[in-house]
């Protein structure tokens, strides 16, 4: 890490040769329920400047989302609503959108997330820090005029439930990604002078925040006179202009006399760049309109927040569901085929085209894997190298244990990257939860806190940004608690990488991470198969995480090595939906020949973690064994490659053409109303 956690606008991690990301993840959710379209652009806009605050080209977005089921009117517009602005904002501002996920479960009726992430690549060591240097640095108010939009969209949208939030629709931003396009390109040029010394962006809370926080950074005082802010509202009061959260603005930090140097090259781009303060020795901020002193406010009030340790138990209703006897529940009556092609045609498994479409993946020609496998994988101009990005969680998994919850969202996150061959070397996280004034809140809050943490140690990979998004409940109660990680893995030599697809006709097919084609009962716990044909949500979900590490290191090696031909994580719906979405994408079937063992559902359907589906040319079969063998990881030949029928063992055979139609159309037809 290159900067101190939690001190900038975004982490930033070195990537050798020169180069470093900056990343981060965060939240619009209460303004894209209101107003979704508007709300989840400028959580676009508003990652965004985060990550050019950092001197970081952005070079990738990515995003998480999550509705009610679209059964309903209300879930498919705010679903069209929300990608229609993600989409909007993203192909104006020329950035490629290359990945994500979109889930849809009951608890999220009335309050969708929208997580929105932003990747920047940072050349020449050239980092900018939100911060003065010296007394009497000037501080700069660039990019657009001030307005009433966005008044109370961080202290009234971010702490209260939708039942009290009515009449906060005005809250709600409103974008312009022409400006902020302009806006990146002038100050992607204008640290280049060693006169701007800090560079801020102005978002949640508006100049209230972004200039505090910068004295704050400072250790120094800062006097900030509000009659200076350029506006496009009359009769505004400084109340207002304290707290408007207007888009595409920033704050910089200039050395004293030089002011003229930036308001130039500002100028070029028709842009506004005015003064409106001066850092001074001292610690308070003083707010001023014109020779009015509004307020004097000691910096540290305002900055230190007060600090909350929470010890709360288990509550009792959890502990009911994990202590769920999965195994007394037989297999449901209906065919194995047929509830694969059920579980295909959902709209949390099918595939997420219609989605992707909407986005430019390609602007800026790096993409080398693109939207709709495991994870992105982009190459880094200039260099060899690449890196792989993929964002994931699972609210399900944490509603029945957080902790274990924590765990599997940084495992798959990082599964995910490394299924493409990425090594992970960081990730950001975005924690949405319910109120934290109830004891279930703080209770889910802090242990899915704690497994991130374990996951993270056992990879040895830094949390370098994040954001966490509270009270996210509506009159039908609060949501899953829903950690969503972003991951970043890095490739040496980005031409040797892995897809999805299968690859080749008669390739292997192995299994990492088992054994055998068995099936328990308890892998269905929290699964969609659990969810979608059974109706509940119970058990006990695991993960080993020490056979997590060694199967991902696996891959990553088979991958480097030149064996493995494709690869694919096993999630959602388990071994069979991972099979079938592998032999789509590349355009072949598959024939599993082991045997399988235990309960059938479980064996196609469950979702048993750290498993990995890789493809390897008959030819390097032996050599891929003793690759896994090396790791320490477990690894099983299923069968192989070829033809256009998806058989598994005794249990299944559909047609290609029939799991792909299921599987390519189900997200429309379910969305469609």
């Amino acid at each position: 890490m290159l900067v101190s956690l939690g001190t900038e606008n975004a982490g930033v991690v070195d990537i050798g040769d020169g180069l470093a990301i900056a990343m981060k993840i965060e939240s619009h959710n209460h303004p894209s329920a209101i107003e979704p379209h508007e709300g989840a652009a400028t959580g676009v806009g508003g990652i965004v400047r985060d990550i050019f605050a950092m001197g970081a080209r952005p070079i990738a977005l990515l995003n998480s989302l999550r509705f009610g089921k679209p059964d309903t009117a209300r879930n498919r517009y705010l679903l069209s609503g929300v990608v229609g602005g993600i989409s909007f904002y993203g192909n104006c501002l020329g950035i490629p959108n290359v990945g994500g996920e979109v889930v849809f479960a009951s608890c999220y009726d009335g309050n969708p997330l929208v997580n929105a992430m932003c990747v920047g690549l940072v050349e020449d060591g050239r980092i900018m820090s939100a911060r003065a240097e010296e007394p009497g640095d000037v501080l700069l108010l660039v990019g657009s005029d001030t307005g009433r939009d966005g008044i109370h969209g961080a202290s009234g949208l971010a702490s209260r439930t939708f039942e009290e939030q009515n009449e906060l629709r005005s809250a709600v931003q409103v974008g312009n990604p022409f400006l902020e396009k302009v806006l990146i390109e002038a100050c992607m040029e204008v640290i280049q002078l060693d006169s701007v010394v800090g560079l801020q962006d102005c978002g949640a809370a508006g100049i209230t925040s972004g200039a505090i926080e910068m004295a704050e950074r400072s250790d120094m005082g800062l006097r900030l006179d509000v009659a200076e802010v350029p506006r496009r509202e009359e009769g505004m009061t400084p109340y207002e202009v304290m707290l408007s959260e207007s888009q595409e603005r920033m704050l910089l930090a200039v050395k004293p006399g030089r002011e003229h140097e930036v308001q130039a090259i500002f100028s070029k781009w028709d842009l506004h760049a005015t003064a409106i303060g001066e850092f001074f020795e001292g610690d308070s901020v003083v707010i001023q309109d014109g020779e009015d002193v509004l307020s004097e406010t000691r910096i540290k009030v305002l900055t230190d927040p007060p600090e909350y340790e929470f010890d709360p138990p288990k509550p009792g209703w959890i502990a009911d569901l994990q202590n769920t006897d999965l195994s007394s529940t037989p297999p449901p009556s209906e065919s194995p085929a047929d509830l694969l092609l059920k579980l295909l045609a959902s709209p949390n498994i099918a595939s997420k085209l219609p989605v992707f479409r909407q986005y430019d993946h390609q602007v800026q020609t790096n993409t080398v894997i693109a939207p709709g496998g495991d994870a992105a994988v982009l190459r880094l101009k200039g260099s060899q190298r690449g890196i792989a990005l993929s964002t994931d969680g699972n609210g399900r998994i944490c509603y029945l244990d957080p902790y274990i919850g924590g765990q599997i969202a940084v495992a798959e996150a990082c599964r995910n990257v490394s299924a493409t061959g990425g090594l992970p070397v960081a990730i950001t996280d975005c924690l949405n939860f319910g109120s934290p004034e109830t004891e279930d809140g703080q209770y889910q809050l802090v242990q899915a806190v704690a497994g991130i943490k374990s996951a993270c140690e056992a990879f040895d990979i830094p949390v370098i940004s994040g954001n966490v998004s509270l009270y996210n409940e509506a009159p039908g109660g609060a949501i899953y608690p829903t950690p969503v990680i972003g991951a970043m893995g890095l490739l040496d030599d980005v031409t040797k990488h892995a897809a999805a697809g299968f690859a080749g006709e008669g390739d292997a097919v192995y299994l990492l991470g088992a054994a055998g084609l068995t099936g328990d009962s308890s892998s269905l716990a929290g699964s969609e198969f659990q969810d979608l044909v059974m109706g509940v949500v119970t058990g006990q979900p695991s993960i080993d995480l020490d056979i997590e590490v060694r199967v991902q290191q696996a891959c990553r090696d088979g991958i480097v090595a030149g064996l493995v031909r494709s690869a694919h994580d096993v999630s959602d719906g388990g071994l069979a939906v991972a099979l079938v979405e592998s032999a789509v994408i590349g355009g072949m079937g598959v024939r599993v020949d082991a045997i399988a063992s235990g309960r059938w559902d479980a064996v196609l359907f469950g979702e048993a973690q750290s498993r990995i589906v890789v493809t390897v040319s008959s030819d390097h079969a032996q050599e891929f064994e003793s690759v896994a063998t090396k790791a320490g990881a477990p690894v099983f030949r299923l069968g192989t490659t070829g033809g256009d029928r998806i058989v598994i063992s005794d249990l299944l055979d559909v047609s290609l053409s029939e799991a792909s139609d299921s599987w390519q159309n189900g997200f429309e037809a379910a969305t469609r109303g």
